[in-house]
């Protein structure tokens, strides 16, 4: 009994410091001595879709570690266990191989405040293919499962041999298991233990960074989750036993580690500038995590008032000369002190952030630093009463980075919002066009670096993708949609929101859906514009009376766009040709076309045409084009990459005034349409054997994993050059 209350004390005291806004610490040596006497832990095995065969004998495994090492293990299935009074009774909850959906509501709340609260949670394998529509539940346990390859032998490069759960390792590991591929890479939000080196085994996903096994500090609770443990013989494996004791002794609090979160890519020496979620803070005095739907994660560094602070032990200050942050505030706003060492540390810069209107409504501020850091990260903020403002991710740059100009909103990207997975979508989607089978045999010629995703998984997919939609440098993304009430209607608002964390803008792709006409297509317009145009990432051209773009494909299917007239006043609407005869009722021209533009046919006359009539011209550019694992048998003419000749030729021809007739904008076909193998979007150089896929290695004399960003970053330098020729233009 004298046991049970000291074990309902300490989780008392650790709700009482959250609820008070406490710093939230790593477990001290305090709270490690008090965890040494013995403990209680629970295995939760519960599946709602695939069964490991090896639960059982995890369970009797759980249980003997237990034996020997002063801990009690209660087995359950039952969600029912999930209650604020019971899991009281426990210092570590163990998902063991769960799978689908296993809680409730109630049950979620109530292990939420559990970890958060001060409780441990462990999860193994399958752990990660669990409670996909629980978005608080993937940074719990770091990443969500995505695919894996057959059973087989690999490498592990075990990163961090003073942890419990790896100390008794040699620097690498190979043994036999069920290797996962994970949706996102979890290394900036958490503690990475060990990684898979790819190159050892077929079917890996990830490329040069695959974290298998991580830790992480959870608000004054932790969290432990290793992807090791399909097979049975895991579990006779004195090493594995080993990674297993370690990583729930941790959980539980009954050995200390350092399990701050965020880190490179251990191989990379320079990783360049640091983006960290602002709820990723280590310690802190009266702010909390509080929950928007609209931020990166799910959530913002919150509650924010005069005289607060947070502090960042995974973030180094030395060599920071830039610091950058996406806030939001409907209260008072004020002031982001950026320090180091401390909360009361060297000041390095300042930043003020006005009232945005809306606690979802973000926009991103940027500072100088005068001062040199030489400690861990620390923010204080100062204004007046009441709330400030949120804080949903910033980035600390460094002097060494190289320059680059800032994103162009006269470059924009062709987006396609037409994918789906059985995990997201009940379905797949797209991806089997051609008669293939996904997710490894999918519809293209190239295979997605983040597989065959789902265009609705907006925390996922879709935040990576506005990332590498700000690394291309272009701001603006073109949406193709099919519709009112099409699936792409319907994607509209996760998509505008992901764009918005990220300062890009939304224009729009008409697509030729069955029965389109001119007025149709008027009455889409002023539906976008009633049902999107209040959203923040709403393009609007200031050159133009603050006008969206609404691009038409195959504007020739239509024979009467009179009644075009109705929008274009308010409207940028712009025709799919060169036959400057087609385009009467238009404001604008753009060519679509990933093959034309290496030959430019037409272009200067369009461009020339449009510069004399006051319209838009945005020739589209593309860095190749094949289809042939999507459309077999097509005869249609290809346009070979050519490891990047190819891109630069379009984009050399859109600039040359003598043959692409000085563009308002250019157009890229696309960021990521897979199926006719004209995407920008990265590429896996380590796709599914088996299938023939190509890679982007060899472009801009990039190699393997090198290559994977290629054409985002080509399309920076392009971006640069587009802008230089504008400013020289004016000038």
């Amino acid at each position: 009994m004298r046991r049970q209350i000291a074990r309902r004390m300490r989780h008392l005291s650790c709700v009482l410091a959250v609820a008070l806004g406490a710093a939230f610490l790593a477990p001290t040596g305090a709270s490690a001595q008090a965890a040494a006497d013995p403990y209680e832990v629970l295995v939760f095995s519960k599946t709602a879709g695939f069964r490991h065969d090896s639960i059982p004998v995890g369970i009797r495994t759980i249980q003997e570690l237990g034996a020997d090492n002063e801990f009690t293990v209660t087995a359950t299935e039952d969600s029912g266990a999930f209650t604020t009074a019971n899991l009281a009774n426990y210092e570590a909850v163990v998902f063991l191989s769960t799978t689908g959906d296993v809680l409730n509501d109630a049950q979620q709340t109530a292990l939420t405040s559990y970890v958060d609260g001060g409780g441990g949670y462990v999860g193994v394998h399958a752990a990660a293919d669990t409670e996909y529509g629980w978005p608080e539940y993937e940074g719990l346990v770091g990443a969500w499962f995505k695919s894996h390859p057959a059973i087989q032998q690999a490498t592990l490069k075990n990163e961090d041999r003073t942890h419990p759960a790896t100390s008794h390792l040699d620097p690498t590991w190979s043994r036999t298991d069920e290797w996962y591929n994970y949706r996102t890479n979890p290394r900036e939000s958490v503690h990475v233990l060990q990684s898979l080196d790819e190159s050892t085994y077929s079917g890996g996903e990830m490329g040069d960074d695959h974290p298998i096994t991580w830790c992480d500090e959870q608000a004054a609770g932790r969290s432990f989750y290793t992807g090791l443990g399909h097979t049975q013989e895991s579990y006779a494996d004195p090493a594995f036993r080993q990674v297993l004791l370690g990583g729930i002794q941790y959980a539980a609090g009954a050995v200390d580690a350092d399990c701050s979160s965020g880190g490179a890519d251990p191989g990379d020496p320079d990783p360049g500038p640091r983006t960290v979620e602002g709820e990723a803070y280590t310690s802190g005095s009266g702010v909390e995590r509080a929950n928007h739907g609209s931020a990166g994660g799910g959530q913002t560094l919150g509650h924010i008032e005069n005289g607060d602070w947070a502090g960042y032990s995974q973030v180094d200050t030395a060599g920071a000369t830039t610091f950058t942050a996406d806030v939001s505030s409907a209260g008072a706003g004020g002031t982001v002190e950026i320090r180091s060492g401390s909360a009361t540390g060297t000041l390095l810069g300042s930043v003020d952030i006005a009232p945005t209107g809306g606690w979802d409504t973000f926009t991103e501020v940027s500072t100088t630093l005068t001062a040199t850091g030489t400690g861990a990260l620390f923010l204080r903020f100062t204004g007046g009463a009441g709330a400030l403002f949120d804080i949903d991710s910033f980035t600390l740059s460094g002097a060494a980075e190289d320059p680059q100009a800032a994103t162009s909103e006269n470059v924009h990207l062709f987006y396609y919002p037409w994918y789906g997975s059985p995990e997201v979508n009940g379905s797949w989607r797209h991806w089997q066009q051609g008669g293939q089978n996904p997710p490894e045999d999918v519809g293209a010629d190239l295979y997605p670096k983040l597989g065959a995703y789902d265009s609705g998984d907006f925390t996922g997919a879709v935040e990576q993708h506005m990332k590498w939609i700000k690394q291309s440098g272009a701001n603006v993304l073109v949406y193709s949609w099919w519709g009112q009430g099409s699936y792409e209607d319907g994607l509209v608002d996760g998509v505008m929101d992901a764009a918005q964390r990220h300062g890009i803008k939304v224009a729009w792709h008409l697509e030729p859906y069955s029965g389109r006409t001119g007025a149709s297509t008027v009455d889409d317009i002023n539906y976008i514009n009633e049902n999107y145009g209040d959203h923040p990432a709403y393009f609007r051209d200031a050159e133009r009376n603050n006008s969206n773009a609404f691009y038409v494909f195959q504007s020739l299917d239509v024979p009467d766009w009179t009644a075009l007239d109705q929008v274009t006043e308010n409207n940028i609407v712009l025709a799919q040709t060169t036959d400057t005869s087609k385009i009467a009722h238009f404001n604008g021209i753009y060519t679509y076309d990933g093959i034309a533009g290496a030959t430019a046919p037409g272009w200067k006359n369009a461009g020339d045409y449009a510069a004399a009539n006051d319209l838009v011209w945005a020739p589209s550019v593309a860095p190749g084009y094949i289809d042939d694992r999507a459309v077999p048998g097509n005869t249609t003419p290809t346009l070979g990459r050519d490891n990047g000749a190819a891109y630069d030729k379009q984009w050399n021809n859109a600039l040359d005034p003598a043959i692409g007739g000085s563009p308002t904008w250019v157009s890229v076909t696309s960021f990521n349409e897979w199926h006719e193998g004209s995407s920008i979007e990265p590429a896996s150089s380590n796709p599914p054997a088996g299938h023939g896929y190509q890679t982007f290695s060899g472009a801009y004399g990039k190699t393997g994993a090198d290559a994977e960003t290629a054409y985002l970053d080509r399309t920076q330098y392009w971006v640069n050059q587009f802008e230089a020729a504008r400013a020289a233009k004016l000038r």
